[in-house]
C-alpha cells in the first residue's frame, strides 16, 4: 500500500449491496467497510460507474448457467455490483507500478457501485483527456466489446459493409462509431424512437426494425454484429455476403436456463459447414484495448453517448430503466 491509505481517514463507504439474486428490489444502499487491496490491485476513489447489460445478468443470476460458471448459486459472489469505473487512484498494492495516488483512471474493477473499488492494474488506463468521469465510466466494457467484435473477431477491413443490429444500445452505440473509424460503411438497426441517435453516431444508413427487414433490402453485408440477440439464423445468412461474418455479441432471448446461448450454439455448429462465419466470444478486459479506445476518443472519432446519470442511491431505478429497454446509449452512476 502507498503511504497515505484513505482507510486511515474513513473506515466505511457508501455502496450498493446485494445478497440474493433477483430484480432491482434486491439492491440496497448501505455503509460498508472499504475493500481489501491485494498486491496487484489499485484502490480507486470512484467518481462514476457505468451500467451495462452484464450487470443486469449478474443481478438476476440469469441465465442459470452463469451460476454454474462460478458466479455463485444462491447469490452473487461479489456483494457489491458494478464493474465499469472512472475515478482517482487512492492507493496501490505492493506489486503495482505505473500508477500513483491522484492519477485519473478508468477501466474495469470489482464493486464499482460504491465510493471506493479495487481494480487490477492491468485493467486500468489513464482517463481520456477531455472526458468527464461520467463519460469515461461508460466506456470500458461496452466499447472494448465493440472493438474486439469488429477488429479481432469480425476482422473488419476498410471499405467493408457492416450491419449493427442493436445500434442504439451500449455496445451498439460504440460499434457504429468504431466501425466508421475503421473505414467501414455502416448500417444501424434500431427502433423508431432511437434512429436519430444512430444517425448522430455517424451511421451511413439506418433501418427501423419495426418496419424494415434487414434481410430483404437486397444489400449484403461483409460483417454483421448481432447485438440484439434475436434474429433467426436464416435471416442473418440472407443478409450476409457468401464469405461474410456474423459476430454474435449477446443474446437476450430464450429461457432462464440458457438465455440466448442455444441460438449461439446452433450458429457455431453451422459455421464449419458454410463459407459464412459465425463467431461468438467473451470480452477480454485489458488495458491495451483501453489505450486504443483512448486514442479514438481523444482524436474525436468516438464519443460516449450518455442517456442519463443517476446518483448512487438510485441504482435500483437505473437498473429498472435499463431492463425496460428505454435507454439510448449508456447510463452512468455518480458516486460522490
Amino acid at each position: 500500500m502507498s503511504a497515505e491509505d484513505p482507510r486511515s481517514e474513513a473506515r466505511t463507504m457508501r455502496a450498493i449491496v446485494q445478497d440474493k439474486y433477483g430484480d432491482a428490489s434486491m439492491l440496497r444502499h448501505e455503509h460498508i467497510p472499504l475493500p481489501e487491496v491485494r498486491d496487484n490491485d489499485v484502490l480507486v476513489r470512484v467518481h462514476a460507474a457505468g451500467l451495462d447489460r452484464g450487470t443486469w445478468h449478474l443481478m438476476t443470476g440469469k441465465p442459470y448457467l452463469m451460476r454454474v460458471a462460478g458466479l455463485g448459486f444462491a447469490g452473487p459472489k461479489d456483494r457489491v455490483p458494478g464493474r465499469d469505473l472512472a475515478g482517482e487512484v487512492a492507493a496501490v498494492g505492493a506489486e503495482v507500478s505505473g500508477f500513483e495516488e491522484g492519477d485519473e483512471v478508468y477501466g474495469v474493477g470489482r464493486g464499482s457501485f460504491a465510493q471506493y473499488a479495487v481494480a487490477r492494474a492491468d485493467k486500468l488506463a489513464r482517463k481520456p483527456v477531455g472526458l468527464t468521469f461520467e463519460q469515461a465510466a461508460v466506456v470500458p466494457i461496452s466499447a472494448a466489446t465493440a472493438l474486439q467484435a469488429l477488429r479481432d473477431h469480425g476482422r473488419l477491413e476498410p471499405g467493408q459493409r457492416v450491419l449493427v443490429i442493436g445500434a442504439s444500445g451500449g455496445v451498439g452505440s460504440y460499434a457504429v462509431q468504431i466501425a466508421k473509424a475503421l473505414g467501414a460503411e455502416v448500417t444501424g438497426v434500431a427502433s423508431t424512437a432511437k434512429l436519430d441517435l444512430v444517425r448522430s453516431l455517424g451511421a451511413d444508413h439506418v433501418l427501423d426494425y419495426t418496419r424494415d427487414d434487414f434481410a430483404a433490402t437486397g444489400v449484403r453485408f461483409d460483417l454483421i454484429l448481432d447485438i440484439a440477440g434475436n434474429p433467426k439464423l436464416s435471416r442473418l445468412r440472407r443478409a450476409l455476403t457468401p464469405t461474410g461474418t456474423v459476430v454474435i455479441v449477446g443474446g437476450e432471448e430464450g429461457g432462464n436456463l440458457t438465455g440466448g446461448m442455444s441460438r449461439t450454439l446452433r450458429a457455431l455448429a453451422l459455421s464449419p459447414f458454410t463459407r459464412q462465419r459465425f463467431v461468438n466470444f467473451i470480452n477480454k478486459e485489458r488495458a491495451s484495448d483501453l489505450d486504443r479506445l483512448t486514442a479514438l476518443i481523444e482524436s474525436g472519432q468516438v464519443t460516449p453517448s450518455i442517456d442519463k446519470s443517476y446518483p448512487l442511491e438510485q441504482v435500483p431505478e437505473a437498473m429498472r430503466r435499463l431492463a425496460s429497454g428505454d435507454v439510448r446509449g449508456k447510463v452512468a452512476i455518480t458516486t460522490h
